[in-house]
């Protein structure tokens, strides 16, 4: 009898014989299979970046930032849950010992071999939940990320760490857990009210006082400046077709490849006979470039939500075309707050949802330089990965006070407290900025925390996983220096845009190593068209 058969009958007796044998069998095939060091190499930092679910909670956060929160906030709760049951109870109930090390070749093990029982493997259950948990949100891109989760399974396997009852147990119950999850939240999809859901998702109840706007039935004084890159990585109608139908007589303007628009909306006032009524259909980034002009002209504006995630479009209350076009056609809007960012002596920058420095803008500045090679998705997924290795936390002066912090978030009005990254404002009107500091600590939490909404925070807070060195004040101003790091000056992200060039130019004009830049709030600073808000009798 083989030394990898007695191994596996030596395991727990509670498994069936014909399963410890299969074991045996499986271990012996892949331990005798020659691999080259490369494979080894990658199979040990699958197995490697998938400890304590890092890999997971990576993919969700980048789920989460790229607008696919409940599919992140479903993966990790299941997650979760098969983690807990798997290690806290399922190994004492199984147990069993581990494979053989001196079967496994050498190049193959891990630096620390786990001591806790083997069946069945954590890994896998935390794999399989996670891709399962996003399917039932999103099959597509559940289908997607169960390679992934299979591969992890397969690491285990392959550095010796488990049999192969232990991963397809893992993976079975992983998969169970997210199933039953189905039942507690279900998504609650369908035909057209389902589709007015979709739109409203992630949108608080509206905020802010209605006030009469100009109106246009047929788009009369109407100019829509257009951003066509927007929204690429999203499968959905084109807002445009809504627009060009409902408001024929608005003049739309694409913007070409050199054009940017706030020079095409600025240039566009200037005619002798301007438009009354500004729009712009793109993402935050393009919505705010827009929203300058139109403060600075003291012009309404239209946003028609045509980018991936329309943070500030879902706030205001037009989360579709046809919202925002209903509210023009009847003159209905909305007077909101927003931020106002100055790097040094520069030109002030409109700020709608929110400033940051930090790991935020690192992971967009590096999925940027990936995405025309990659995609936006599998763009994003590696640079999180690089991001979140490989970054360091950023020096910075808040207000006077030093602080080394991962990330830095001013979020323009209240957000829901616990939040380490709020991409989207709750309220419109309220005054105030909502700083969030996360200070230098847990590479692990720092993950954890950085790139998740409101819905996911709620199940951290609740588990007790978010990290415990958040600092969050209001403030109505603020100023923060910040120092150079690696000898450059880190961008500084604002509505989902990362700007370099002007924290550059502000930090080789400082006196002192670093760039000083300041951001307040400006109370009622822009009219946005929106639907009034529901009456209540």
């Amino acid at each position: 009898m083989g030394s990898g058969i007695r191994t596996a009958i030596q395991r727990t007796r509670l498994l069936p014989g014909w399963v410890r044998r299969a074991d045996a069998r499986a271990a012996s095939a892949v331990n005798r299979r020659r691999t080259h060091p490369v494979a080894d190499r990658f199979w040990s930092t699958v197995t490697g970046f998938a400890d304590r679910g890092i890999l997971w909670w990576t993919l969700a956060g980048v789920l989460a930032v790229t607008g696919r929160r409940r599919a992140a906030a479903r993966g990790l709760a299941s997650l979760l849950a098969a983690s807990a049951i798997a290690n806290l109870i399922a190994k004492r109930l199984f147990g069993g010992d581990r494979p053989i090390l001196e079967e496994v070749p050498i190049r193959r093990r891990l630096p620390k071999r786990p001591t806790t029982p083997a069946f069945p493997s954590g890994h896998s259950a935390s794999a399989g939940a996670f891709a399962v948990g996003v399917a039932i949100e999103d099959p597509r891109l559940g289908a997607a990320i169960a390679p992934l989760s299979l591969g992890v399974g397969y690491s285990r396997l392959h550095v010796g760490a488990h049999w192969l009852s232990d991963v397809a147990g893992g993976l079975a119950l992983g998969a169970a857990v997210a199933g039953l999850g189905a039942f507690v939240g279900r998504r609650g999809r369908s035909g057209r009210h389902g589709a007015d859901r979709d739109a409203r998702a992630g949108a608080p109840a509206p905020s802010g006082e209605d006030r009469p706007l100009p109106a246009s039935a047929d788009g009369a004084g109407v100019f829509v400046i257009a951003n066509p890159t927007s929204g690429t990585a999203v499968v959905r109608a084109d807002p445009l077709r809504s627009v060009r139908r409902r408001l024929p007589l608005a003049e739309v303007h694409v913007l070409g490849d050199d054009e940017e628009p706030s020079r095409v909306a600025r240039r566009v006032l200037e005619r002798p006979e301007p438009p009354r009524i500004l729009g712009v259909c793109g993402g935050d980034g393009t919505v705010a470039a827009v929203a300058h002009v139109a403060r600075e002209a003291g012009v309404p504006l239209l946003v028609v939500p045509g980018g991936t995630f329309n943070h500030f479009a879902r706030t205001a209350g037009a989360a579709s075309a046809d919202l925002a076009v209903d509210a023009l056609q009847r003159g209905e809007g909305v007077r909101v707050d927003v931020g106002e960012l100055r790097f040094g002596d520069q030109p002030a920058i409109t700020v709608l949802n929110t400033a940051s420095v930090g790991v935020y803008p690192d992971f967009v500045t590096v999925r940027e330089q990936l995405e025309p090679r990659l995609g936006k998705w599998p763009a994003a997924i590696v640079a999180a990965a690089r991001v979140l290795r490989r970054s360091d936390p950023v020096r910075v002066e808040i207000d006077g006070r030093p602080v080394a912090v991962w990330t830095l978030f001013v979020g323009i009005g209240p957000n829901d407290p616990g939040t380490a990254a709020p991409l989207q404002r709750r309220r419109l009107d309220v005054g105030v900025l909502d700083v969030r500091v996360l200070r230098a600590g847990s590479r692990t939490r720092a993950v954890g925390s950085l790139a998740f909404g409101r819905r996911t925070s709620a199940v951290l807070r609740r588990l007790r996983v978010l990290p415990d060195r958040l600092e969050s004040m209001q403030a109505r101003e603020l100023e923060v220096v910040v120092h150079p790091r690696h000898g450059q000056p880190p961008g500084f992200a604002h509505d989902g845009e990362v700007a370099v060039e002007a924290p550059a130019v502000a930090d080789a004009r400082s006196p002192e190593p670093g760039y000083r830049t300041r951001i307040r709030i400006v109370p009622a600073a822009l009219d946005v068209y929106r639907p009034a808000s529901p009456s209540v009798e």
